[in-house]
């Protein structure tokens, strides 16, 4: 173990942030550079040697912990980086963006605050890429099949790295202009510098992989032409039909999606535009949904310059300590402060839109809305509590319902979808089509990036299982398997 008395000898330290009013002048991301590593080996140490480490359970990929964490706090990276890319592809991206369910997990949380396993984590794959750790793994034989993925998202890319290194031929085609997916484009610079994602895509393309931008499947190439042309395709598309909200003045403009919205904001720090086409600047902006996503408009609308941002949740304001019928180990929904809301802006909990007002131009300008309370399974609204608020950007961040049906993947594919819109899939992450199998959002549904992972590392295997009759590798998930609730 690390330090036996840790735990009781050094509190909980996380990651400092850089000043609000300095950080909303860029786009870089929102942490101190460096302020990690001086405290990072005492927090390590922090890790209980606890007998049966309930943070694996939290953690769908099985990560390592505490053995990571003991090479941490002896500052050995190299091991550190090693035990840490044996369940992982992609930790920067985790320790950056997951909202660490293994730390809700963990034995020192059932009454301290949990080791800060995610800093290490970030901690040690910075390390490694600053000492050329990270290094590519090409295969030492090729396999003579071939393997296409659809999507670049982090299911995409953890499938097609896994099945490169097994020595297959892999080709990941992407709709968009760049590798990433929602890691490009949905996720704002300021919680992850996309230079993270550009040196993963190199090391990959020295691995073998290959990449296809601008490419969608159904719309630019028919998937069942696709399907002849490879001996087995992995569908890694995501959950990308957004949620909408049909309410009066819903068509007036300035009312758009998140992903109609964050993308664009991405592309000008890719230097596609001088200016976003849809901007928060000097506008009263009305972030719809609580969650992470809305999380990032807000961020995106301060950065921009928005005049007021305010974000609106239906649900009830949680709880800040961990609900009683959220015991641990389980992931609880307690109130969470991100960076963004650190920035500014009003939260209100409790409230539902009923309508919104333009102006004689068709743009919007007020957004009306009523408070509610939930009562047997239902929303309803108490009568006298209804106001206006205004509104000249609107973004809509409440999730999304499944897999798109509209660019004809499905239907060329002749996929069947579960009853939640999601494609179905056997033990194996196979559809039911022969040779197809689907890993990520697409098959799960709307969730997280460490699941994403998860999904793609174990469809892999099932994928390379098919091609050769057996695999060596890992799959640490099943497809029905969920995150540990009550």
């Amino acid at each position: 173990m690390a330090d036996p008395k840790g735990f009781l000898t050094h509190g909980r330290e996380v990651a400092r942030t850089r000043p609000v009013d300095e950080r909303v002048k860029d786009w870089k991301e929102v942490y101190v550079p460096g302020s990690l590593l001086p405290i990072i080996s005492k927090q390590a140490g922090r890790c209980m040697d606890c007998g049966i480490p309930f943070c694996h359970n939290g953690c769908p990929l099985g990560n390592l912990i505490p053995e990571w964490n003991d090479y941490a706090y002896r500052e050995d990276w190299s091991e550190a980086s090693e035990r840490l890319h044996a369940t992982n592809n992609f930790p920067e991206f985790t320790g950056r963006l997951c909202p660490a369910p293994c730390e809700a997990a963990c034995v020192l949380g059932i009454n301290q605050p949990a080791v800060t396993i995610k800093n290490v984590e970030v901690t040690i794959i910075d390390k490694a890429w600053e000492t050329g750790d990270v290094t590519p793994q090409p295969p030492e034989r090729l396999s003579g099949k071939t393997v296409a993925v659809i999507g670049s998202g982090p299911a995409g890319l953890a499938a097609a790295q896994q099945l490169t290194r097994a020595g297959h031929t892999v080709a990941v085609y992407e709709r968009d202009d760049r590798i990433g997916g929602l890691l490009r484009y949905g996720i704002p610079e300021f919680k992850m510098e996309k230079r993270h994602i550009n040196r993963r895509i190199e090391q990959m393309r020295a691995e073998g992989t290959k990449f296809r931008t601008g490419m969608e499947i159904g719309r630019d190439l028919d998937a069942a032409k696709l399907r002849k042309r490879y001996d087995a395709v992995v569908i890694a598309a995501g959950s990308t039909t957004a949620r909408d909200l049909p309410v009066p003045g819903r068509e007036l403009t300035g009312i758009h999606q998140a992903m109609e919205y964050l993308p664009l904001a991405n592309k000008v720090q890719e230097g596609d535009f001088v200016a976003p086409p849809i901007s928060a600047e000097g506008k009263h902006v009305v972030v719809i949904g609580g969650g992470d996503t809305g999380a990032d408009c807000v961020g995106t609308a301060h950065r921009q310059g928005a005049a007021s941002v305010t974000q609106l949740e239906i649900m009830p304001r949680p709880s800040e300590e961990r609900p009683g019928h959220q015991p641990w180990p389980t992931f609880p929904m307690t109130y969470k402060v991100t960076s963004a809301h650190e920035e500014g802006g009003d939260r209100v909990y409790a409230v539902s839109t009923t309508h919104f007002e333009g102006d004689e131009d068709g743009n919007v300008q007020f957004l009306h809305l009523v408070e509610v309370e939930f009562k047997d399974g239902t929303f309803e609204q108490k009568p006298g509590t209804e106001r206006k608020i205004p509104a000249q950007l609107v973004t809509l961040a409440m999730g999304f319902t499944g897999i798109d049906r509209e660019n004809g993947l499905v239907e060329q594919f002749g996929l069947e979808l579960d009853a939640r819109g999601n494609v179905a899939r056997d033990a194996e992450f196979q559809t039911n089509v022969p040779g197809v199998f689907v890993a990520g959002d697409a098959g799960r549904g709307q969730s997280l990036i460490v699941w994403a992972i998860a999904e793609g590392r174990s469809a892999a295997r099932g994928v390379d299982r098919h091609l050769t009759g057996a695999s060596s590798l890992p799959a640490p998930i099943g497809p029905t398997d969920r995150a540990l609730t009550v």
